[in-house]
């Protein structure tokens, strides 16, 4: 593995939230098998897909919200060589046209529990013929293909595609200093990627922080590590609300890209750090939270974007400071030690929250780290490396937290908001 084919698999740019724009590219693949106008659009997906899509915005559909939405808009865009920027051939045509498959009660969404990881199941019918789409695995990984019932893609539908999760598999058995090592075999197509990552994800951070109140988060002009913070959690805010902006993903998720990406560019401007050593200290950035998803799953119970993306930030700010490898050690411990267990409750507005908690973390460890002041194996979960502490985190997310997501999809079913009804 080279670091393009880490970037090919982890670095994807997205439109909106990755669940509902993965609902998307499922029903418009499966929709592409047919022609004619749609008359049945049926998904049914794991309950981490369900309660990442039951409040989080759809980019260019003014303001709708939810999975039974990305499914209708996916479907009559039935174009899926986009990706996850699916919605961005949404019109105000498709829009009024999924409002009436919405009304008539067309578009349906049901959880199958049985499946725990990412899975989506999508069959759309069509005045002439039928499609059917099935992604498992990785946001973009269809696994089946059928068109009127006969199988175009797929010999079993058992087979997932794990290629992601076998790069997250190989980072997180790196260790620190081969994880240094690795970074030195960038090259220059490879910090240009990251460079138009960086154009993303500070673009929607900018926009979204004019949401906020005026000194939200921001004690003063100087105040650095207030200013990271509320960008990061305006582009989350931002991304979470359906704004019209594109980020660049990270293992599977935008928030993590943003969370990981926008204060460490603010850091280096700060410090006078090179262009150079900043695309490295996010490129580490970036490879620990990888490793830190293959422990959680690409779709946990815990925050993704504060235990994943706080703690590759964390190592990616030490690095930027000329850290060590145990700098980097402590810092991930001290992580461990402090934010593990924050929960996953769906995408939704208040990520952001969850957004400026991992950058205030971050900042915090990195600062005891750099000082030589590291959360001991005696405590709690935390290992003895940065290996144990990672393994540690995935048991308690896994294992340790296996009823949670019941719990939270039992909650959400109790507010029958009529914007998502029950499955």
């Amino acid at each position: 593995m080279n670091f393009s084919e880490y970037l090919d698999a982890e670095w994807v740019p997205a439109l909106g939230c990755t669940e509902p724009a993965s609902i998307g590219l499922a029903a418009a693949t499966a929709s592409a098998q047919a022609s004619g106008s749609i008359r049945v659009v049926k998904v049914r997906c794991n309950p981490r897909i369900y309660k990442n899509c039951y409040a989080v915005g759809i980019p260019y559909s003014r303001g709708k919200i939810g999975g039974h939405w990305a499914a209708a808009l996916g479907a009559l865009a039935a174009d899926p060589s986009v990706g996850l920027e699916v919605f961005r051939q949404n019109t105000p045509e498709r829009i009024a046209t999924a409002q009436v498959l919405m009304d008539e009660g067309s578009v349906t969404m049901d959880v199958d529990t049985t499946h725990q990881e990412l899975w989506i199941d999508c069959h759309v019918e069509r005045e002439k013929g039928s499609g059917r789409a099935v992604i498992a695995g990785d946001h973009t990984s269809v696994i089946r293909i059928q068109r009127n019932g006969k199988v175009l893609l797929g010999d079993d539908e058992t087979t997932v595609n794990h290629s992601n999760h076998h790069i997250r598999r190989r980072i997180a058995g790196m260790k620190i200093e081969e994880l240094f090592a690795f970074l030195r075999t960038m090259t220059d197509e490879d910090r240009e990627r990251l460079e138009e990552g960086i154009a993303l994800n500070m673009a929607i951070a900018r926009h979204g922080e004019k949401l906020f109140p005026e000194d939200f988060a921001v004690r003063d002009v100087h105040d650095t590590i207030g200013r990271a913070a509320r960008l990061a959690s305006g582009g989350v805010y931002a991304r979470m609300s359906g704004e019209d902006l594109s980020v660049m993903s990270l293992a599977g998720s935008g928030n993590k890209g943003i969370t990981t990406t926008v204060p460490l560019v603010l850091w280096a401007e700060k410090m006078g750090a090179s262009r150079r050593r900043m695309q490295e200290s996010l490129a580490l950035g970036a490879l620990m939270t990888s490793a830190t998803t293959h422990h959680l799953g690409t779709l946990s119970a815990m925050c993704g974007c504060a235990n994943a993306a706080g703690i590759g930030l964390a190592a990616g700010r030490v690095y930027m400071e000329g850290g060590t490898e145990d700098a980097v050690s402590r810092a991930i411990n001290n992580m461990v030690g402090n934010i593990a267990g924050i929960i996953c409750d769906g995408a939704k507005i208040g990520c952001g929250m969850k957004a400026l908690t991992a950058v205030d973390a971050a900042t915090r460890s990195t600062e005891l780290a750099m000082a030589g002041i590291g959360i001991p194996v005696t405590d709690g979960i935390v290992g003895s490396s940065p290996h144990e502490s990672l393994a540690n985190l995935g048991r308690i997310a896994r294992g340790g937290m296996a009823v949670t997501d019941d719990e939270i999809l039992d909650i959400m079913h109790s507010k029958n908001l009529s914007h998502t009804p029950d499955p």
